[in-house]
């Protein structure tokens, strides 16, 4: 069975649930990141348990069990497609574990050089497309 690993920003956390679920139906097993409780983080303990769980999901992506990546990029702020910093931080572990990358939505602008190269895949909200 194949393995979809979801990212996104935690803001779109809903989303990702509910596209879990929908793609739980087609048959593929679905990881999505951790939900933080940052109400029982100290400000001191912020920059470690972000490296922690960072760290954490990169090693979800480049698992051989994992086939692809979902990035969940919605839009954030009135910012079309938006994909935030750790979730480009991501989407490059996905690439070099040679993982198919599919954008939930279509290609953010200001990274869209790298997206191109790294051969994502736009799903412009078409789940259908996932393979």
């Amino acid at each position: 069975m194949s393995r979809i690993v979801i990212s996104g920003s935690m803001q779109f956390l809903n989303e990702m649930k509910k596209y879990k679920r929908l793609i739980e139906k087609k048959g593929f097993t679905v990881i999505l990141p951790e939900e933080d409780n940052w109400d029982k983080i100290t400000p001191e303990q912020i920059n470690n348990f972000k490296r922690i769980v960072s760290k954490r999901y990169f090693d979800i992506i480049a698992d051989a069990n994992t086939t692809a990546l979902l990035v969940v990029n919605s839009d954030k702020k009135g910012v079309k497609n938006y994909i935030g910093a750790n979730t480009f931080a991501e989407i490059p572990i996905a690439f070099y574990f040679e993982k198919k990358i599919y954008l939930l939505n279509d290609i953010y602008g200001p990274y869209s050089d790298e997206l191109l190269a790294w051969n994502v895949i736009p799903l412009k909200g078409n789940l259908n497309l996932l393979n």
